[in-house]
């Protein structure tokens, strides 16, 4: 691209030095630089992007995006200051790649919980509508059948314009994004043009990063607030008006809101609700009047994620009464209550609820199926350096199944002894131990089991590694619980 058009979105700007005709790519890492590139210094929580421009210089680049002076050959290179680096690399990233988000449908799911669900069932009933789709989520994003694998829940200001590219240049109608509050906090959605915002739930969480409950909600406040107020292109909040948070997001944004309820009015409102332990049945009451809503989705917040993502794709013009039978075989979300294939006369879940309310609504969804010969045992971590808050209510409320199992997701750099204690500060009951080990306290829970219980191993999901130190090893919920079944239950 002509470096002159690109600058163009730059209107607070210094030019200081010899411009290049071309810039040929952008970036803010300077270990991927390129030939005749363009460099934006971006000051992170751990690096500062100024203290590499030099790295970026010897590597190709030929413009630097700085908010202060830097020593550059202004000869054969140029200094860009601005006020604002992130927002900066948001608008050339948006240039550069021709606004990729104003060609495309753009789903942005934040809460809690229930992003990944709500986002994999919009992408599941779009994919048997036979649209293209892309699925940004925990680990990366699958834009129709190619994974791109990305570091954060929320890519970086960046990555998002150039998968987005990817996306639209590949066929794609309809991207959905799961919304982190940390992403949106740091200013990573910043020029996507989101169509449809959802949430979820809010509950305590990620309060390591933003210290207070307020500014947690606030900061997933952000996406409603950036939808916009250009009637001529009509932007939709899908809001739980079951939590009281939704009224702070309607107040915020100027689109239209699309509201969803169990137990209070709302647009899309479940009734009649009857829980099994391989499905859920109720009635969904819409503008399209009612509907039986047959789901393998265990427990009352997968309910709420249908609401959410039926109410997203109605909006955007797809029939209720074409979306109802697409849920019916729709299979369960790995690592959301999902259901182990074990040859035993026990049930096993694996699900990734790591707060306090994800942890209640497990036991929950398990208590609302179960008889009352069937003992509920479930194995609960959390993770070191991080929220140490949420700890003693991960624990009080993983209180409510019959017999539970305190250990670790991902120890870090912490004590376990620590982490434990905290959790354990919550209980209520004397139905616990500790078993710092994860693969101990799966194997205790499996052992501890008879015939016909139901056993619930929360923290990790599909999580395919396990962080000790500053090191990821190997690891599986899953796999460990089947091979220990095997051992337990050998007949």
């Amino acid at each position: 691209m002509k470096t002159t058009e690109l600058l163009e979105c730059l209107k607070i700007k210094q030019v200081i030095g010899h411009l290049p005709n071309q810039i040929k790519s952008i970036h803010h890492d300077s270990r991927n630089v390129q030939n005749k590139s363009l460099f934006v210094c971006i000051s992170g929580f751990t690096v500062d992007g100024h203290d590499y421009y030099r790295d970026a210089l010897k590597k190709g680049a030929r413009v630097i995006v700085a908010n202060r002076s830097l020593t550059i050959d202004l000869e054969k290179n140029a200094l860009i200051i601005v006020p604002d680096t992130i927002k900066a690399l948001a608008k050339l990233a948006n240039t550069f790649y021709h606004f990729p988000s104003n060609k495309l449908n753009i789903f942005g799911v934040t809460g809690t919980n229930g992003k990944t669900t709500v986002t994999s069932l919009i992408h599941d009933m779009l994919r048997k509508l036979n649209q293209k789709t892309a699925v940004a989520g925990t680990n990366g994003m699958l834009i129709n059948k190619h994974y791109f694998q990305t570091a954060n829940t929320t890519c970086d200001v960046l990555t998002n314009q150039q998968l987005l590219h990817r996306a639209y240049q590949e066929g794609v109608d309809h991207v959905i994004m799961e919304v982190s509050s940390q992403g949106l906090s740091q200013g990573r959605l910043s020029g996507i043009n989101f169509d449809v915002a959802v949430f979820t739930n809010l509950s305590q969480d990620h309060l390591d990063y933003h210290h207070t409950m307020e500014n947690y909600g606030y900061a997933k406040g952000i996406l409603f607030a950036q939808l916009g107020n250009d009637m001529t292109s009509p932007k939709y909040a899908v809001l739980n008006c079951d939590d009281p948070w939704w009224k702070t997001y309607n107040y915020f944004t100027s689109a239209e809101a699309i509201t969803y309820s169990i137990y209070t009015d709302a647009i899309f409102r479940a009734t009649n609700i009857n829980y099994h332990t391989d499905t859920t049945e109720f009635t969904l009451q819409s503008p399209e009047g009612k509907h039986l809503i047959q789901s393998n989705l265990l427990g009352e917040f997968n309910v709420y994620n249908t609401l959410a993502a039926l109410a997203s794709l109605y909006v955007k013009g797809y029939s209720i009464t074409t979306l109802v039978p697409l849920l019916r075989g729709m299979s369960t979300i790995k690592g959301r209550m999902e259901r182990i294939n074990v040859e035993a006369p026990v049930t096993i879940y694996i699900d990734y609820a790591h707060t306090p309310d994800a942890i209640e609504k497990c036991v929950h969804a398990v208590r609302s199926s179960k008889n009352s010969e069937q003992q509920l045992i479930m194995v609960v971590g959390t993770g070191g350096e991080r929220d140490k808050e949420k700890r003693p209510l991960m624990g009080e409320k993983a209180s409510q199944a019959d017999t539970v199992i305190l250990t670790i997701n991902d120890p870090r750099n912490e004590d376990s002894n620590k982490i434990l204690t905290d959790m354990e500060k919550g209980m209520l009951h004397n139905n616990y131990s500790l078993i710092p080990d994860r693969k101990q306290a799966i194997k205790q829970a499996i052992q501890l089991s008879k015939p016909g219980d139901i056993i619930v191993i929360a923290g990790k999901g599909r999580e395919n590694y396990q962080i000790i130190g500053d090191k990821k090893y190997p690891h599986s919920d899953a796999s460990l619980a089947i091979e220990q079944v095997k051992i337990t239950y050998p007949d």
